[in-house]
């Protein structure tokens, strides 16, 4: 797989001196130096594994299973059923009978969801178990059993079948909203009535239902099988030590006679250009895609397959800039718009333009993005664009090169699943950055010209349009006629680049300040400096992310000091402030200007605070420095985006009222807070009317005026040398005027201490939802935090068993029990679930007889070991990233407390008891005001 640069808001102009004197000359047909750290082998069977040994995660490793199976390969009698066998892999098997896998895995401290999973497409079926421990060999050859397992032992009882009915066809309700709704609609067009349309994964609910058992049975001997399975092992592992356990442990599973062939569908042509328009009650909201299929290039391996990507995704890149550029002007008729080319199938590939319309402009958004398209391969680009593409790749590639040791797992995992699947190489990075910087050297307009008018092609196009009702939607005549008026426009002239670069900083005059003290801070290994303004700036060495750096400062107030007239302002001033740029340059340019570099600044508000959050990579620091400079000291606030968040707003409320979770959300705000509640806002009309440029200006201002008032921590791969001339050259130049203040209760109070009601909505696809809360003034401690956590984790666990897996009533129980310490000490309890609107009443009692059970100590010792394991373990893996050490200042500082003593979570996590659990569950939800909301679908 080739590494594919991103945005990185950056722009970097030495680009000839980094790269041209050390090109080396590639010819077409040389090959793509295949990566090293990846084992790849072929067992005997045909089985295909995959060990890449990385400590991004210490001590830890992720095991993966992917098959070559998906629903594609069912026939009309088994719908569903290849999502149904991805369940299935989970209720029994070989070697772990009924929930064995969960039960096991949960002890080694994973989440069922988080770090035990699987999907399925259409094309594949995929199983995971992500970060378990590494370092004893027996939780190894657990993984690799479970593994060997999905391959091709699950049990598949008839009554494990029968149980897991219920649970899919709650999934099915559950995702059958208005958009999977437009996306049936949509499938005949887009598949061009292939078999694509016509298998879905989460299938046919009459087939799950009744099938017969011998039907999952039979899929599952089919295509269940190793030459159509690869293993992936990605981790902190050996390479030698798991190569050998695969080879002994996989190698046996038998290969059946007379294999049926693995088809794979390409998608038929069409001459004429098919177009659908998908209307639906719920819509709330329209898109417009206009797509052209391609037969899909099967990969070489070779320099000419990295060049045609390099260069397709950079003038991709470059059309998008301009989209998005344009999109910053109130007057452009779409709200968004994108156009790429991407794999659709395993055969098919497509050019896409994608458009969201502002509302009542389907056809003016279409013919603004139909014409940029064809000015861009009419005309190509300039000179400064691709200058700045190319020094953006540039970057991306290096940034990539001196963190390649930071590849995540699940990235890893990406890699391999192309490779085994699309047959992708996984390349050498600093061998593929060498290609790439040679055909960067010879890049121009016209090569990348060339590359867009391959794509558009007269066949095999088709437009889709999701329609609102009672909208002027865009009709099959006009579409056409719109693409061919675009693509005959003979008045299109070529894209103006008028951009100037400058530097950051021109016409500010700075004054530095001084490091008037400097503390070390022994216990944390953290140093204090004090700035000649008032600023603390807490400041410590970590590379667990090499060669970066990162920045978060906070001071108390927030929106809680202001009225609720003012909330609306309040909320939206940063927002603001961001889309009109900073200083002397639109928010265009600035991005512009930073293409090359990797650092960013934002400010933002909250309830209590009011807080600043910068990074960058080393190399960039002081660039993000000038920003947080420019961002407290010369801010920009823009009319003309005033007039464009303004109509952001308005366009995403225009037809909240079709929208159900909208619905919802707005239904439960006023059951519980009442409609004229003081603290508040609704979001309506009212609210955008409510807001003031000249108060989102002010409310700024006055929220950024004391830098002195912030407290920073900055962490990162940055020596103390380095940043100390930073500090005294930027943060303390800002100007503060030392003020002290500190943030208000501006909670809303419910309007009972009690609430149970039920609210009907008409609805296309009937469901209930269920929402249920308990909150309380509760004591703040570390110990009740953790208890809070236990509390809501060992609800999950029985709720998964009792009312998805038992009662087969639900997809899932969403469950989050808290104790928070600002505004006031709070505990609250959140629950909620979708299930049959018919089967509420039966399914409420399994809620509240799961939490007296706890609150009578009726808790599993298996249920409080899990959740102990993951609690400990996912402490011990986030001290592998720079994060924990930003997150062990702000405690140590501002919450006065060292994440690193072992008596403020690992003792207590250890120490908890059933009766901690149960005796906090009593306290709190005990006389805690509650609301039970419950809506259903209005007949």
């Amino acid at each position: 797989m080739f590494y594919k640069p991103k945005s990185l808001l950056a722009f970097l102009l030495l680009i000839g001196c980094t790269f041209l004197n050390h090109a080396q000359s590639f010819k077409a047909n040389d090959p793509i130096a295949v990566n090293q750290t990846i084992k790849k082998g072929v067992l005997s069977n045909g089985m295909t594994y995959y060990i890449y040994p990385t400590t991004v995660n210490k001590n830890t490793a992720s095991y993966y299973i992917i098959q070559n199976v998906g629903s594609i390969l069912e026939n009309d009698q088994q719908k569903g059923l290849a999502h149904f066998l991805e369940h299935m892999a989970f209720n029994g098997t070989k070697n772990f009978e009924g929930k064995g896998i969960l039960n096991t895995m949960q002890k080694q401290g994973a989440v069922f969801g988080k770090n035990i999973n699987a999907y399925t497409s259409m094309d594949e079926t995929v199983y995971n178990l992500d970060n378990i421990p590494s370092k004893e060999d027996s939780v190894i050859d657990t993984c690799l059993l479970v593994l060997h397992d999905w391959s091709g032992f699950l049990s598949l009882t008839n009554e494990e079948i029968d149980a897991e009915r219920g649970v899919i066809n709650e999934e099915w309700r559950t995702r059958q909203d208005a958009r999977m709704r437009i996306l049936n609609q949509m499938g005949p067009f887009v598949y061009n009535n292939s078999l694509y349309a016509d298998r879905m994964p989460i299938g046919d609910m009459d087939i799950v239902k009744n099938f017969k058992y011998q039907a999952l049975k039979d899929f599952y001997k089919d295509w269940y099988r190793p030459d159509l399975q690869a293993i992936a092992i990605v981790g902190d592992v050996n390479t030698n030590e798991i190569e050998a356990k695969i080879k002994k442990l996989f190698a046996n599973i038998p290969m059946p006679k007379n294999p049926k062939r693995r088809f794979e569908i390409a998608i038929p042509d069409n001459n004429a250009p098919t177009f659908k328009l998908a209307l639906d009650k719920e819509i709330s909201s329209t898109s417009i895609n206009y797509m052209i299929r391609h037969t899909a290039e099967k990969p070489t391996g070779t320099f000419t397959d990295l060049e045609k990507s390099t260069q397709r995704d950079i003038a991709f890149s470059l059309i998008n800039n301009r989209l998005a550029e344009m999109g910053q002007k109130q007057e452009c008729p779409f709200k968004g718009a994108q156009i790429g080319f991407q794999n659709f199938s395993r055969l098919n590939d497509i050019l896409f333009i994608g458009i969201a319309p502002k509302p009542n402009k389907q056809q003016e958004a279409f013919t603004t993005v139909m014409k940029e398209w064809v000015r861009a391969y009419k005309f190509g680009f300039s000179k400064g664009e691709i200058e700045r593409a190319v020094a953006e790749n540039i970057s991306s590639y290096e940034n990539y090169l001196e963190k390649i040791n930071e590849i995540p797992h699940k990235r890893i995992i990406s890699m391999v699943k192309d490779d085994y699947l699309k047959h992708e190489v996984i390349s050498d990075p600093k061998a593929e950055f060498e290609m790439v910087k040679e055909m960067l050297q010879k890049l121009d307009s016209k090569t990348l010209q060339e590359q867009l008018s391959k794509l558009y092609t007269p066949q095999n196009r088709v437009v889709t349009v999701t329609g609102v009702e009672n909208e002027n939607n865009l009709n099959q005549d006009q579409a056409f006629d719109i693409i061919e008026k675009a693509e005959n426009d003979a008045s299109l002239q070529p894209y103006v680049d008028t951009f100037v670069s400058k530097s950051l900083m021109d016409g500010t005059v700075l004054k530095p300040g001084k490091i008037v003290s400097e503390k070390e801070v022994k216990e944390i290994g953290a140093t204090t400096y004090i700035l000649s303004n008032g600023v603390k700036v807490h400041y410590k060495f970590a590379d667990k992310n090499k060669k970066t750096v990162s920045l978060y400062a906070d001071s108390y107030g927030g929106t809680s000091l202001y009225e609720k007239k003012d909330i609306p302002s309040a909320h939206r001033f940063s927002e603001l402030a961001l889309m009109s740029g900073v200083g002397a340059f639109s928010d265009t340019e600035l991005d512009k200007m930073l293409k090359g570099k990797q650092a960013n600044c934002i400010m933002y508000i909250t309830a209590i605070s009011e807080n600043v959050s910068a990074s960058a990579n080393v190399k960039d620091i002081e660039t993000m420095m000038q920003l947080l400079y420019l961002r407290f000291e010369k801010p920009r606030f823009d009319k003309e985006q005033f007039a464009l968040l303004k109509e952001r707003l308005q366009n995403n409320f225009k037809n909240r009222e079709k929208d159900i979770n909208s619905i919802m959300n707005d239904s439960l705000s006023v059951a519980v807070y009442g409609k004229n509640n003081s603290k508040v806002y609704p979001t309506n009309q009212q609210y955008i009317d409510g807001l003031s440029f000249d108060k989102m200006k002010a409310i700024y201002e006055d929220r950024f005026a004391d830098v002195s008032n912030f407290e920073f921590n900055i962490v990162g791969d940055v020596a103390p040398e380095v940043l100390k001339p930073l500090l005294e050259k930027y943060i303390a130049s800002i100007k503060g005027i030392k003020r002290k203040e500190t943030f208000k209760d501006s909670k809303a109070k419910w309007i009972s201490s009690k609430i149970n009601k039920e609210i009907f909505i008409k609805m296309e696809t009937p469901k209930s939802t269920v929402k249920i809360s308990y909150t309380k003034d509760y004591a703040y401690t570390e110990k009740n935090k953790i208890l809070a956590s236990f509390l809501g984790d060992i609800l999950t666990l029985r709720y998964t068993e009792s009312l998805r897996e038992k009662e087969g009533g639900t997809y899932g129980t969403r469950v989050q029990c808290v104790s928070t310490k600002y505004p006031v000490p709070t505990a609250i309890l959140f629950i909620s679930f979708d299930c049959d609107a018919n089967r509420v009443d039966q399914l409420l009692p399994i809620v509240y007889q799961e939490i007296d059970e706890i609150k009578k100590g009726e808790i599993v010792s298996e249920d409080l070991e899990k959740t102990r394991t993951n609690y400990l373990k996912t402490k011990a893996d986030s001290k592998n990233f720079n994060k924990y050490t930003s997150d062990l200042l702000y405690n140590y500082f501002r919450e006065n407390y060292n994440m690193d003593d072992p008596k403020n979570y690992e003792d207590i996590v250890k120490s908890i008891t059933v009766k901690d659990i149960q005796d906090f569950a009593n306290s709190f939800l005990n006389k805690a005001d509650s609301y039970e909301i419950v809506f259903k679908p209005l007949k």
